[in-house]
């Protein structure tokens, strides 16, 4: 019997304690804001935007879904579902994010998104390696399925 199938290989398993290390602390940022308000959270974006040339026009919509995006975001990458698309998303979420740090020369903020960015990078650029995940479950079996269908026709 071959134990080496029933354990997920050095890599997967670096993978997937990265995917939902990462996936966890975007889904608490959201959390986070939504357990304390979110027009809370949005007063005090107002307040750091008030001397940009970004308008609260823009700025209150993108507060007030922002807790809802890192909750959903989050959510689907510490389980690994649409894994792709979720870190997609994070990746564009943290763009965002930058752009306002670096609007408001807010360098430390920045800096901290950029490693932000770089390890959605590495995640989607080593999605083969996600096999600890919903996505995996999923596909495979429905690969599997689809197989199995080929061989009886």
């Amino acid at each position: 019997m071959d134990t080496r199938r029933k354990w997920p290989d050095d890599m997967s398993l670096a993978y997937a304690l990265l995917r939902v290390t990462l996936g966890l602390n975007i889904f608490m940022h959201g959390i986070s804001r939504l357990l304390g308000g979110v027009g809370n959270f949005v007063d005090s974006m107002i307040k750091m935007f008030q001397n940009t040339v970004l308008p609260a026009a823009v700025v209150v919509p993108f507060g007030y879904a922002l807790p809802w995006l890192e909750a959903a975001v989050g959510l689907l990458i510490i389980i690994g579902f649409r894994t792709r698309v979720a870190l997609v998303s994070g990746a564009l979420l943290i763009l965002a994010l930058t752009f306002g740090a670096t609007l408001r020369q807010d360098w430390d903020v920045a800096a901290i998104q950029l490693l932000y960015s770089i390890v959605y990078a590495i995640l989607i650029s080593a999605l083969r390696y996600n096999r600890l995940s919903v996505d995996e479950k999923v596909f495979a079996a429905a690969s599997r399925s689809e197989s199995t269908h080929h061989l009886r026709l």
